[in-house]
């Protein structure tokens, strides 16, 4: 066979359009088009590059059915969306990689009705005049903090920026040389602060930092004077920080305003769970900080956003700052952050309706419960997989609360002439995108961050992946 004859195999666009399986796919005809000629095109690249050697292999390449399926192969991977559904078996609640923080079933119908219909996003129906979209989810922040206003914005990164941008732009901003923290995807708090117009300055050293070392920094320039937590690291042995308070009172002194990075924003102490105490929005704003910063989708268990608290007169001039059109937050973060917000009214409804908090609340002897069950499910499959619930830790994730764990429980699964590496792979490619850790060369699921409600889809996922022949 020659090429010449290679090239009369190949089947017309049309013909493989009109081939029963490819009609029944769920792609609009434009993309199974792309698709198709991709596909060919790659083949008559082969042929015109083969050698005689080659062109036997080519000649069963280009059979009707294996095209066929080089196309459903073609659409599977390039035009399915490729935001995914995945499994956290890992162990780690605030997992960046896997989107942080969840948000309950039990509020989608609400949050759907929001975005799936028109709203009063900035329409204020009781006077029947534009409105501000800042007002819905505010009341409430207000209410349960105990704060003057707050302003959301679209993350952490964002709230600091537009602090900044909006009191120290080509000004002075003083922090300590111990704060300057590079959080997720090496972006640094110096970065931001030079973003934002606002000219940093050291103060102290890197494990030792007073209040005469900012005192002794401030000039006329000086505009804000800068706490940052420190959530994703620890300093500790010949240490040295500057309280809140104190900071508070040194910018009265000289009319600062003082603002603080805040990160987590955790709300409940979570110290009866075994974690060590990490500052509470609440008692930031006891100590009378004038703004705080914090994120939505970290320990407050909502979506992603910034949230800014403090001074009415503070917020007041952010809101007239023309970034802020850049970094304002939607309809879904609004409607998802009001419903999580009401949930923290009810302590009790919080901590079991808020996934992150219901994950970190959750005991060793209800994760064992929930090993129990899931072994169960994976037994009754004919798999080659042997489980055995084990103890485990689990992290927090997220930049919060660095090197702590608490106790958990774990599935191991192994099975005869199976890797932990081999197992891990066959589930993460697998349909359910099951992502689990090894440790000391054993696959294993934490229960803390598995759903129940996959437990079926996690056994059929073994299942299909390890089947007994």
């Amino acid at each position: 066979m020659q090429k010449k004859d290679l090239f009369k195999m190949i089947p017309q666009v049309e013909e493989i359009l009109k081939y029963s399986s490819i009609e029944e796919l769920d792609y609009s005809r434009s993309l199974k088009t792309e698709a198709i000629r991709d596909v060919l095109d790659e083949i008559r690249g082969k042929i015109i590059k083969s050698n005689d050697d080659e062109i036997r292999k080519l000649e069963s390449q280009i059979k009707f059915d294996n095209i066929i399926v080089m196309v459903e192969e073609r659409l599977y991977s390039e035009f399915s969306p490729s935001l995914l559904k995945v499994i956290n078996g890992t162990g780690t609640i605030l997992h960046t990689n896997l989107g942080r923080s969840l948000l309950d079933d039990s509020i989608k119908e609400e949050i759907w009705n929001i975005i799936s219909s028109y709203s009063n996003l900035e329409y204020d129906i009781a006077e029947g005049k534009r409105g501000s979209r800042y007002s819905h989810v505010t009341k409430m922040i207000k209410l349960l903090f105990g704060v003057e206003d707050a302003l959301i914005v679209n993350n952490n990164a964002a709230a600091v920026f537009l602090v900044l941008n909006t009191f120290a732009k080509d000004k002075e901003a003083i922090v300590s040389r111990g704060e300057l923290v590079e959080v997720g995807g090496a972006f640094r708090i110096p970065s931001v602060m030079a973003m934002s117009g606002a000219n940093l300055i050291e103060v102290g050293a890197t494990n030792k930092t007073r209040i005469s070392d900012y005192e002794d920094a401030i000039t006329e320039e000086t505009a804000v004077l800068m706490k940052v937590h420190t959530s994703n690291y620890k300093m500790i042995g010949f240490t040295d920080s500057v309280s809140n308070r104190e900071l508070k009172e040194l910018g009265n002194k000289y009319d600062i305003p003082v603002m603080e990075d805040l990160g987590s924003g955790v709300y409940y102490n979570m110290e009866e769970y075994g974690l060590p105490h990490e500052p509470t929005i609440s008692e930031s704003i006891k100590s009378g900080i004038d703004l705080i910063t914090f994120s939505g989708d970290k320990l407050l268990g909502g979506p992603q956003a910034g949230i800014i608290v403090g001074k009415k007169e503070h917020i007041d001039k952010m809101k007239k700052n023309q970034i802020l059109r850049a970094l304002r937050v939607d309809k879904f973060t609004l409607a998802a952050l009001e419903c999580t917000i009401r949930m923290y009214f009810d302590e009790e409804k919080a901590k079991k309706n808020i996934p992150t908090l219901r994950m970190i609340t959750s005991t060793p002897e209800e994760l064992f419960e929930k090993a129990k069950i899931l072994k169960d499910k994976i037994d009754e499959r004919n798999t080659v997989i042997n489980v055995y619930i084990e103890d485990g830790k689990s992290t927090v994730g997220g930049g919060s609360m660095p090197g702590e764990e608490f106790d958990s429980k774990v599935v191991v699964l192994n099975g005869e002439s199976l890797t932990a590496d081999r197992i891990e792979e066959g589930l993460r490619l697998s349909k359910a995108h099951i992502i689990g850790r090894i440790k000391d060369d054993k696959y294993m699921l934490d229960l803390r961050t598995l759903n129940e409600k996959d437990f079926d889809t996690i056994a059929d996922a073994i299942e299909n992946c390890f089947p007994r022949r």
